[in-house]
């Protein structure tokens, strides 16, 4: 679809309880997996936008069980803001538009699947993390994020993508596809693997953890890039926390842990120049800080005592998905070039190098909070 086709919008906005009549519609180039746009509309003299998102099903093959998760997790957002008096509610959290139906998404006669969002006028997102306030704000908001869902009724919230940070699942994997050597990659990538199955131990100490009952399972994000956390224009504070899909049951600790991935390296993850790539320890602190205040009696005593590990094992699991795809013939991760994987995977283990080495002295200021 072209940037001003609006028949297939259109057709689609009818389905959804808006009023008004289209005026514009423009592609949004946030994120890589759903088709998005943001679509104007003339309300009565008013200009109003909502977003009009195709969910990619190839990826979220349970679209009804994703929009089941979204819709309950943004009400009990909801109601829990509402009940402590909070007045800007439609900007603090997604605002899910139901189909005339009454429904949470649409599905065409051709199978697609189309959700409807209020626009949150006002804010932008940032690609990187450029100062221990912003740092602060990623932390505070996804810590929010999970204590607003920490009370969260009713059944288990489904899994969209099922064992999506499961280290160990990650490692086998890795091993299978050494051993399988299908496209003869292994060599080429022989210090990365040696890196890998020299850190195994590292794979199940959180899965053990969870296992033991000794850390809970919760209701997480397990997106949180800093991207993914709309900021007022105004203020530069945090006011709502997006791309919901990854939403489903899992661990507090693997949130945390890609925030410090995402948030404390001034490096692209895929940085060629590998002597630019580390963790920066006032990121860290302030990244910190905002969590555990916004998580303040949430977390049990076995997840503070691993707030530092988490940014280890997170970083060390993205590397081992980057590291396999590369093995495999890179047919999950976008690639731009030969051997991009690769040299994400390098990045990766460079930062985890970073994180092993100060580790002690992240986890000394978690304690200290």
């Amino acid at each position: 679809m072209g940037p001003y086709d609006l028949s297939q919008i259109h057709d689609v906005s009818r389905e959804f309880q808006i009023y008004g009549d289209l005026r514009q519609v423009e592609p949004c180039k946030i994120g890589h997996i759903n088709e998005t746009y943001v679509a104007t509309y003339n309300q009565g003299g008013a200009v109003v936008r909502y977003v009009h998102q195709k969910v990619n099903t190839e990826v979220f093959r349970d679209p009804a069980g994703v929009m089941d998760n979204i819709g309950r997790v943004t009400r009990h957002q909801r109601a829990r803001l509402e009940g402590i008096g909070t007045t800007d509610v439609t900007r603090r959290v997604l605002t899910v538009v139901p189909t005339r139906d009454g429904e949470t998404f649409h599905q065409t006669a051709k199978g697609q699947c189309w959700r409807t969002f209020v626009f949150i006028e006002n804010v932008r997102t940032y690609e990187s993390v450029t100062s221990p306030a912003l740092a602060q704000e990623a932390g505070r908001a996804f810590g929010e994020f999970q204590r607003l869902l920490s009370d969260l009724p009713g059944k288990r919230l489904v899994e969209t993508i099922p064992d999506f940070h499961n280290s160990r699942r990650r490692f086998d994997s890795l091993v299978g596809m050494v051993g399988a050597d299908q496209f003869n990659r292994a060599k080429s990538a022989a210090p990365e693997v040696k890196f890998a199955m020299s850190r195994e131990k590292i794979v199940d100490v959180i899965l053990k953890a969870m296992a033991r009952k000794q850390i809970p399972e919760r209701a997480t994000h397990n997106d949180t890039k800093f991207n993914n956390v709309m900021v007022d224009c105004t203020t530069g504070k945090a006011t709502c926390v997006v791309d919901l899909d990854t939403v489903m049951p899992g661990c507090a600790l693997y949130d945390f842990g890609d925030m410090v991935r995402t948030t404390t390296s001034p490096t692209l993850e895929d940085e060629l120049d590998l002597s630019k790539v580390h963790a920066r320890m006032p990121l860290f602190r302030a990244l910190c800080r905002g969590y555990l205040e916004a998580t303040e009696g949430m977390l049990n005593k076995h997840e503070r005592a691993l707030i530092a590990f988490a940014g280890q094992v997170l970083t060390f699991t993205i590397g081992l998905r980057f590291l396999t795809d590369y093995l495999a013939g890179d047919t999950y991760f976008r690639v731009h070039r030969p051997g991009h994987n690769l040299e994400r995977a390098r990045t990766q283990f460079r930062l985890v190098e970073s994180l092993e080495r100060q580790a002690e002295e992240m986890q000394k200021y978690a304690d200290s909070i």
